[in-house]
């Protein structure tokens, strides 16, 4: 017996059938033989679809997370650069007190 191929979608095709599933104006039993899909699949991807929409619009997060994490980093990067500017200021008065 030879074994199916397994399928793979895109998640542009996974939000559409999910979204069309949403609206409600077919049955997801209809939508699943349009597309030639298992009516639970349908009902999974429309749940997915539902539970992870809100993430879609908040804000922070991780978003904000990094960006202080970028902020602490630059203000460290600008403190280096300042010190070895002053030595290096240092050395050359010095290297010309000395003549060299």
């Amino acid at each position: 017996m030879k074994k199916k191929n397994r399928r793979n979608f895109t998640a542009d095709f996974k939000a559409r059938v999910a979204l069309e599933a949403a609206r409600g104006v077919k049955t997801i039993n209809e939508i699943a033989a349009e597309h030639d899909l298992h009516p639970v699949q349908v009902g999974q991807w429309k749940k997915e679809l539902l539970e992870r929409a809100a993430a879609v619009f908040e804000r922070g997060g991780a978003d904000k997370k990094d960006e202080e994490a970028a902020e602490r980093e630059r203000a460290r990067l600008e403190r280096k650069i300042g010190q070895l500017t002053m030595e290096v200021e240092w050395l050359a008065k010095k290297s010309k007190e000395l003549g060299l």
